[in-house]
């Protein structure tokens, strides 16, 4: 009689070297609603709506599919190798695997430093909804007073971030079901929104051709399209975290994969639709108002559905970003974990401690959520600051890609996966055959390309004075650094020490 698909599961971790410690329980749901959560269409869509638009009216909708292309191509690397590498920790075990132990590191260390601020800026992002829904959400002062809206969004951050730490710390069955509860609701707010704009709309698709200039009169270049591809390229990432999962997935060398393209192409669709759906509803698809923090996607929505269904639809929003919220943290605590049990953290023996009970390590999700909120307290004084770095989140989570896909073209020139492409069992593994280096040549390109294009020093994003307007280039050779410096330290620590908790199952 076969094995049961958790003792297969286990036995095939063995293999890499690692003791089953993580509790295993998700299906394929599970892991998918995960990395959608992360993207959050609606969280990313209804924040930087006004910035695709400032850049490029209209005819911003065009640099969605574009991006979407590019990320998807990244994605299916990435599907790859969560097909041959089912391991928590994503990018840090993949750049390992198919790189080097520095690369993997380098790819993590990025990675989890680009989670935690994404991790405040989402927080904080309950600030643009909750007000509106209600006014009793402005615990401090007025919303309109500047001063008083950064002070309360860092309560009502800061308020979230404690309890998806408490969520994730009580087990990954309970964060999964309430991170599925949240990603169904935001897939029906989509869904309903998407055709509620449709029926209203005013215009035909030929609206997001635009007039060629954008909203302040100038004629549309291809600097304009590159600042306006920032609005997709804020929001099409964080898909890996449905890989990252891969140790509490049942059957996860299938699962997983599938749950990572699901991810990003469903995101990419919905996502479209909402931006051409919204444009035909616009009373003026050429309303320079569109562009302003105050207008955006918001303000189309409450124009063509009225105040009521507005406020419904945007409390669906902040559902929405309580789903990213827990999404973007769980994400950030496998990749702890799965750093530390390798010896590559500081405090490594607690960070790489899994409760007994709970089956899930708290330690990870007490540092992630004080890190985040230690990142949100700059607020109070410096509210473009805590923006700026949330922008900087998205360079080195996409440079952390690149660190990957990189390393993976090398390993593919080498003639991976060759015929390893079977599972324990012997079913197929999902794989890219003769696409595979094609595929990976794009998302080599398009990985440099858009590290660059979003940590290009725009003045109307990291601010106009030095050296903030060059937080991206500055902070990235920065964390490099230190991150090199660190791992060579690191390493040789564990060296020293031999076996890490995690590799001798002591896990108690």
């Amino acid at each position: 009689m076969p094995n049961p698909p958790e003792l297969n599961d286990e036995s095939d971790l063995a293999g890499f070297g690692y003791a089953q410690s993580l509790g295993r329980s998700l299906g394929g749901f599970s892991s998918f609603a995960a990395g959608f959560a992360y993207i959050s269409i609606l969280t990313g869509l209804f924040q930087m709506f006004p910035m695709g638009y400032r850049a490029a009216g209209p005819g911003f909708f065009w640099t969605w599919p574009v991006v979407a292309l590019g990320q998807i191509c990244v994605a299916l690397g990435f599907a790859e190798l969560s097909a041959h590498f089912p391991l928590c920790g994503s990018v840090y075990q993949w750049g390992k695997q198919v790189g080097s132990g520095w690369l993997g590191w380098l790819a993590g260390w990025v990675s989890l430093a680009g989670s935690i601020a994404a991790l405040a800026a989402v927080a904080m992002a309950l600030q643009s909804v909750l007000p509106i829904i209600s006014p009793a959400f402005q615990l401090i002062g007025s919303a309109a007073d500047p001063a008083d809206s950064a002070k309360n969004a860092v309560i009502l951050g800061s308020g979230l971030i404690v309890l998806t730490t408490i969520l994730n710390a009580r087990g990954v069955a309970l964060m999964a079901r309430i991170n599925n509860i949240g990603v169904l609701a935001e897939i029906l707010g989509a869904v309903l929104l998407v055709a509620l704009l449709f029926v209203k709309a005013r215009h035909g698709p030929g609206v997001v051709f635009g007039r060629g200039i954008s909203p302040s009169g100038k004629v549309l270049g291809p600097g304009a399209f590159l600042a306006a591809a920032l609005t997709a390229s804020y929001v099409l990432y964080g898909f890996e975290t449905a890989g990252s999962l891969a140790e509490e997935t049942v059957s996860p060398r299938k699962k997983s994969p599938r749950a990572i393209l699901h991810a990003i192409v469903s995101a990419s669709i919905l996502g479209g639709l909402l931006i051409l759906s919204g444009m035909m509803a616009a009373p003026d698809p050429n309303d320079p108002t569109l562009g302003l923090p105050d207008g955006g996607l918001a303000s189309i929505v409450t124009r063509a559905l009225g105040p009521a269904i507005g406020t419904i639809l945007l409390a669906s929003v902040a559902i929405a970003i309580g789903s990213c919220t827990l999404a973007v943290q769980t994400g950030a605590v496998r990749l702890v974990f799965a750093m530390a049990r390798d010896g590559l953290l500081p405090g490594a023996r607690a960070l790489a401690t899994v409760d007994r009970t709970s089956r899930t390590p708290i330690g990870p999700a007490v540092a992630v959520g004080f890190l985040a909120v230690a990142v949100l307290l700059l607020n109070l004084n410096y509210p473009r600051v805590v923006e700026a770095i949330g922008s900087v989140s998205v360079v080195w989570i996409n440079l952390a890609y690149w660190l990957v896909s990189f390393p993976l073209l090398v390993y593919r020139l080498k003639g991976w996966p060759g015929a390893d492409t079977t599972d324990t069992d012997g079913t197929r593994l999902f794989s890219l055959g003769r696409f595979g280096l094609p595929v990976n040549v794009l998302a080599v390109v398009w990985g440099f390309v858009i590290v660059i294009n979003t940590g290009w020093p725009r003045a109307e994003i990291y601010g106009a004075e030095f050296p903030q307007r060059f937080l991206a280039p500055l902070g990235t050779i920065a964390l490099l650094a230190v991150g090199g410096l660190y791992y060579n330290t690191a390493r040789r620590g564990v060296a020293a020490g031999g076996a890490t908790p995690a590799r001798r199952g002591d896990n108690g």
